[in-house]
């Protein structure tokens, strides 16, 4: 359902309406993840089958299993026929585990350890500390590299998140002049794949936390381009590889404070090639009251991880700290736009 569909339809409700049906909304978010923990979108790929089909092949109770997947009909994920059978909509085949445009791992995230961090948010509010290590004890990416069952959902959900992004990038802004792009903090590399591959004189490397490093080597070699990207193990904080010609930060200067933004930034400068680049992709958030997903990915950064999305100006002071001068924001097909820097 589009955005302006959904505006269209609260407006036609009442303001004490409206607010009931956003408040509620924790009651769909735990409904879909039940759903998706149990599968029930593959088990419906093949054709309609009753709730107490459904509860048998997944091991629960039938009539309380009957009562999600009929709320959940009534939200147009699946359609209830008669006899208790359920088939899937196009809406709920994006909880599939195969499909192309899934986004079950986002559910599944969004109701295990995002529930529980979320769960701290006025904790946040109060104090600008992150929910998420009042509620596991210690930050999110120490956590992921101690849980590797919670790191690969979490993996896979930023591959699922922002992976129509990639090619949106890639059409976006090119590199006729540039030989070396280093990714740094790229995940299992699916970014760096597509611009790799839609420039084929590029050469990558991608740099990453070790508990990610070893399977992106493995994607990145099994879609052809081992031969064209380096995958280096370490910590942008600490140091990053030298003499790249463009360094691109995707979805990383948003996880983070500006101190530890300055350093990571810091260290970009210090090791590009003389006339090198910084990108940045993130989502740019517009002015006020204006409507905008970065607007609501802003407090998923307050929660789990101290960082913040910022406006094309708070980009440019930023940057200007860091001893970059920001020449351009170049926007995509996608929410996020390529923000370019060169050292000032």
């Amino acid at each position: 359902m589009s955005s302006v569909v959904m505006r269209e339809e609260a407006t036609a409700l009442s303001s004490y309406q409206q607010m009931i049906q956003m408040s509620s909304g924790h009651i769909v978010s735990k409904s879909l993840y039940v759903v998706a923990e149990l599968g029930i979108a593959d088990l419906l790929a093949t054709g309609p089958r009753t709730s107490a089909e459904l509860a048998a092949a997944t091991g629960v109770h039938a009539p309380s299993l009957y009562r999600v997947l009929r709320a959940l009909a009534s939200l147009g994920v699946f359609v209830e026929e008669e006899d208790q059978t359920f088939r899937l909509t196009p809406l709920g085949a994006t909880l599939r585990s195969d499909g192309s445009d899934s986004v079950r791992n986002l559910v599944l995230l969004n109701g295990t350890i995002a529930w529980q961090s979320f769960g701290e948010m006025l904790y946040s509010v109060q104090t600008g500390q992150t929910g998420f290590e009042r509620a596991f004890g210690m930050p999110i990416f120490e956590y992921l590299a101690q849980h590797p069952d919670d790191a690969a959902v979490f993996a896979r959900t930023m591959i699922d998140f922002h992976g129509p992004e990639a090619a949106a990038v890639a059409s976006a802004y090119g590199f006729p002049d540039v030989k070396t792009l280093v990714d740094l903090g790229g995940g299992f590399g699916n970014l760096l794949a597509a611009l790799l591959e839609a420039n084929p004189s590029l050469r990558g490397i991608l740099f990453e936390l070790s508990h990610v490093a070893e399977e992106a080597a493995q994607r990145l070699n099994a879609a052809g381009l081992g031969g064209r990207c380096e995958v280096v193990q370490g910590n942008f904080f600490e140091s990053v590889p030298t003499g790249g010609d463009v360094y691109l930060l995707s979805h990383v200067v948003h996880d983070w404070d500006e101190a530890n933004c300055l350093t990571l930034l810091g260290n970009c400068r210090s090791a590009m090639a003389p006339g090198g680049r910084l990108l940045i992709v993130e989502m740019v958030l517009p002015g006020a009251n204006q409507p905008s997903p970065g607007k609501m990915t802003d407090l998923i950064m307050l929660v789990n991880q101290r960082g913040q999305e910022r406006t094309e100006e708070e980009y440019r002071e930023l940057l200007a700290k860091a001893g970059f001068r920001l020449t351009r924001v170049v926007p995509t097909a996608s929410a996020v736009s390529v923000i370019e820097a060169v050292p000032a």
